[in-house]
């Protein structure tokens, strides 16, 4: 018998099992995984959702005496700046909140945390009291504090640009990881910023855009673009140059796109990848990030969006030996995140797999990964046709673009291999008569293609403040394209409002709307007499396949989005 789990609780811990917020053995636990990452015990709980961080705070304040602040009240710009070193903040997870003569007081989760006030009472002689305040208040609080502390690029006027320089040859000559000198230069430190707001706001892409008279950076959230800072414009030239040698591109060359990645870890375990492109633009060379998240890939299927009947038949499609799987939809749609999610279901020791990416987004172990490279001559078809020669069970190929191409990834769904593949269509329907325009034969379009999913991705409706739309007439959710039956059995209609948690926006996340479509013999029949997509369409919805505005409905039935969104999204 393991005698240190007999050991008695004491202090937090012990309270918040008496007040039943958490059980023992969770306790125990959070304990042991709070001293392992060194952060507070109460951190640990929250962050890992263990417990209500509202709950926790009045437990604490109840056991200890301490009183409890609403951080929300706070106004940031009347917090002391500079008073606390920034290392001691993120230390302590502490927030100094306002100085009475020579008295301190500062918030705090954790009310047991008494080396923090001895720290901070060290290091600015002064006496330090503690206030407690909510956990995720607390955290979002602090990261607002010190942005508004940190070096920004936004305020700088011409006399400060003067003492902004950049050695390339110097930068791309030594370890980025390195540090030194030029790590505190402003540009670096500014772009390190931007990067890193990007993640933390889980950004999609980062837009760089020089015009005119102005430059302005805009990060892509859930799928709208917003701005969020306005360089001077005389930095144009010297924030391109930093992004290229991150990037390492040739920065002596602004007349033609590049592209290029980086890297960027946030721990041992962690790391970030930003595909970067550029542009030549009439005033200097726009540059767009996209963010390359691994764990995005590994949400699994369940994290997608898909309806129960939808998820079954791509699983059912994806155990399939043989055959094909089209994903389709504009760009940004979720298609990679799809066709990963189906590779991850399939990456066994037993199977072979092999990719042909243009470029490689995610990188997965256990796939063989190809970059495509048509200026070497190593495009779609020939990589394909390497394939073949390479014993494989289960082929990707990034995008089906042209008739050779599309012959080669016909032909290996024929012969025993599972070939996944996207395409650049509207609807599943529309995928077939795609191919038939490239100049694939009808027979082997029927013969071959098994399932075609077409998506979009909606914004979520956020969980903690959306609100009940009422009194909406009969005949306007008939003519948005609700069912009878649908409006008879009843539903509630929500849209956004918008809190701390949204960051006043009114959606958080996003989910997948599909339209997944099986190639039933009927199906194949009117493919073989080369049927219209209207015709397709048609057959589809008489056997039961919800299209991308069905979908979309049913989501909003569900309460998952707002009608606005899936109108923005699925609306012809």
């Amino acid at each position: 018998m393991n005698t240190k789990t007999q050991l008695p609780l004491t202090g937090l811990a012990r309270r918040f099992v008496t007040d039943n917020l958490i059980d023992e053995g969770a306790a125990r636990d959070a304990l042991q995984g709070a001293s392992k990452e060194k952060i507070p015990f109460i951190s640990y709980l929250v962050q890992n959702g263990m417990a209500n961080a509202t709950q926790l705070a009045l437990a604490a304040s109840t056991e200890f005496g301490v009183p409890l602040f609403d951080l929300s009240s706070v106004a940031l710009n009347q917090l002391p700046e500079q008073l606390v070193d920034e290392k001691l903040i993120r230390k302590h997870h502490t927030l100094p909140l306002f100085k009475r003569g020579n008295r301190l007081y500062v918030a705090v989760a954790d009310p047991t945390n008494l080396q923090a006030l001895d720290e901070i009472k060290f290091n600015t002689g002064m006496s330090t009291d503690a206030v407690l305040a909510e956990e995720d208040k607390l955290a979002k609080v602090i990261e607002r504090y010190l942005d508004a502390q940190d070096t920004t690029l936004d305020g700088m006027d011409d006399a400060d640009l003067e003492d902004i320089d950049i050695e390339a040859g110097d930068d791309s000559e030594r370890d980025e990881e390195s540090g030194g000198e030029q790590d505190d230069a402003p540009i670096v430190k500014y772009i390190n910023k931007m990067l890193l707001d990007a993640i933390k706001t889980g950004a999609s892409d980062i837009h760089f855009e020089p015009y005119e008279k102005s430059y302005r950076v805009r990060y892509r959230r859930d799928g709208i673009l917003r701005e969020i800072s306005k360089p001077s414009i005389k930095l144009s030239s010297k924030l391109a140059a930093r992004l290229k040698v991150m990037s390492q591109m040739d920065i002596s060359e602004r007349r033609i796109p590049q592209d290029g990645r980086i890297k960027m870890k946030l721990s041992k375990n962690k790391a970030i990848d930003f595909r970067v492109n550029t542009l030549p633009t009439l005033w200097g060379e726009k540059i767009v990030l996209r963010i390359l998240d691994p764990s995005s890939a590994k949400l699994g299927i369940d994290m997608l969006g898909y309806e129960p009947e939808q998820k079954q038949m791509y699983l059912d499609t994806l155990a399939q030996p043989q055959g094909m799987i089209l994903v389709t939809g504009p760009t940004g749609s979720g298609k990679t995140v799809s066709l990963y999610t189906g590779l991850n279901i399939l990456n066994t020791p037993e199977t072979n797999i092999s990719t042909a990416e243009d470029p490689v987004e995610i990188n997965l172990e256990g796939i063989n990964q190809v970059n495509v490279n048509p200026k070497v001559g190593l495009d779609f078809s020939s990589a394909l046709r390497a394939f073949l020669r390479q014993d494989p069970d289960i082929v990707m190929v990034g995008e089906i673009r042209d008739l050779e191409t599309a012959s080669i990834a016909i032909k290996a769904a024929q012969t025993g291999h599972l070939v996944l593949s996207t395409l650049h269509t509207n609807s599943a329907p529309e995928t077939l008569t795609r191919l038939l325009n490239m100049g694939v034969p009808s027979f082997n379009i029927a013969t071959s293609v098994s399932l075609i999913i077409a998506q979009r991705l909606a914004r979520r409706l956020c969980s903690e403040c959306k609100q009940e739309k009422t009194n909406v007439p009969r005949e306007t959710l008939v003519k948005e394209g609700f069912t009878e039956e649908q409006i008879d059995t009843g539903f509630t209609l929500y849209g956004p409002k918008g809190c701390e948690k949204c960051n006043q926006e009114g959606y958080k996340g996003r989910v997948g709307i599909y339209e997944v479509v099986r190639i039933t013999p009927e199906m194949q029949e009117l493919i073989m007499q080369e049927a219209s997509s209207l015709e397709i369409a048609k057959l589809a919805q008489q056997q039961g396949f919800n299209n991308l505005r069905q979908s979309g409905l049913l989501k909003v039935i569900q309460g998952v989005t707002s009608l606005e969104e899936a109108n923005r999204v699925t609306k012809d």
